[in-house]
């Protein structure tokens, strides 16, 4: 099998070069040096990416063993790899920029980094309202922002939208993350897109009244806090609860059996759903093997790597899902175009900030 190679990048400090059976808990370099990534050899792919899953690695595998494609990884925060792009220009040696958040996504659309291309295949496999309309971009899996209770303490028959988290029953009893988080801002952005500025700064000054402290941590960190007692409510996304349960710490498996799910507005617009996707660069030496590579991320076998590997949701029907997602139960989806709520991130920062959530 082939192995791909890893480079990570950290600001003021060397890249470093590990090699995919050295890939454990704690990232290190090897004595090799860094990476060189190869410019033009159609039997190379190089991808920039802002995830940073190891499970992701048995996608990279996979395409290799399909196409005979070597997969080189650079992996980093977005903003970084976005102004590594840049400042290499034309000659980058990137073919896919891979990220998570519309926001994100958005934001590398702005940069003019992207090939737009026509593949019928990815037209066909992805949602209309998980791509851009031209093409430049494509939503690769799907993650559902919830509200997550203490089953101790919540009845979810209380719940119901997340409009109603403003009301005075849930008073000092919601974690979330900070207003700087991308996930929270497509968030509101999605709010935004419903009611407008206006409304939207008045729920959010309703919601901020409700917060059983001021925003810290991750979402695992929100969850953590549900299930503790420190609040009853978490806002967070769905795959950071799986993590919980499969964990060999029993005081993290505790966590999972302590915290419920549920999909708020289900009698409305639906859940809030957003996405990782990627695209091909302009620059890119070798975009024939860069949309194969997208084809096949939305192949049923790589969706289902997705899936299970990181307890995401794919973006392709009937791919089966990691049976503890499975069990949260079905739920309906907000169709609101990913591009939409990315576009309003700048937007929902200014309402969150006026509405005095931190």
């Amino acid at each position: 099998m082939k192995i791909s190679r890893r480079v990570f990048l950290a600001t003021g400090t060397a890249m470093a070069a590990v090699t995919a059976g050295q890939l454990g808990k704690v990232r290190r370099s090897v004595a090799q040096g860094p990476t060189i990534l190869v410019q033009n050899p159609k039997d190379v792919l190089n991808l920039y990416s802002a995830r940073h899953y190891d499970t992701d690695q048995s996608l990279y595998d996979s395409f290799t063993q399909k196409t005979g494609i070597k997969v080189n990884l650079v992996e980093a925060k977005a903003d970084a790899l976005l102004e590594r792009i840049k400042s290499e220009g034309a000659n980058s040696p990137a073919d896919v920029f891979i990220t998570v958040d519309a926001g994100r996504l958005w934001r590398a659309t702005q940069d003019d980094i992207f090939l737009p291309i026509n593949s019928p295949t990815l037209t066909a496999a992805v949602p209309a309202n998980l791509r851009d309309a031209e093409g430049r971009w494509y939503g690769l899996s799907k993650r559902a922002r919830v509200i997550m209770y203490n089953k101790d303490k919540v009845n979810p028959s209380e719940l119901s939208s997340y409009e109603e988290l403003t009301g005075s029953q849930w008073k000092g009893r919601i974690a979330v993350r900070s207003s700087s988080n991308i996930y929270n801002q497509s968030l509101v952005g999605s709010l935004i897109s419903a009611y407008g500025d206006q409304k939207t700064e008045e729920w959010v000054r309703g919601f901020v009244a409700n917060f059983a402290r001021p925003p810290e941590g991750n979402d695992r960190a929100q969850i953590r806090a549900a299930a503790a007692g420190v609040s009853d409510l978490a806002i967070a996304n769905t795959y950071y609860l799986p993590r919980f349960a499969k964990s060999n710490d029993p005081a993290e498996r505790e966590v999972f059996e302590k915290v419920g799910v549920f999909f708020p507005n289900q009698r409305d617009r639906g859940t809030h759903v957003n996405i990782s996707g990627g695209g091909v660069l302009k620059t890119a030496p070798n975009q024939e093997g860069a949309v194969k590579f997208l084809e096949h991320l939305v192949s049923p076998e790589a969706q289902e790597i997705f899936a299970k590997g990181n307890s995401e949701y794919p973006v392709v029907a009937n791919v089966p899902l990691d049976p503890i997602v499975e069990s949260f139960g079905q739920f309906k989806e907000d169709q609101l175009s990913a591009s939409v709520f990315g576009a309003k991130n700048a937007e929902a920062l200014k309402v969150m900030d006026r509405g005095g959530w931190k």
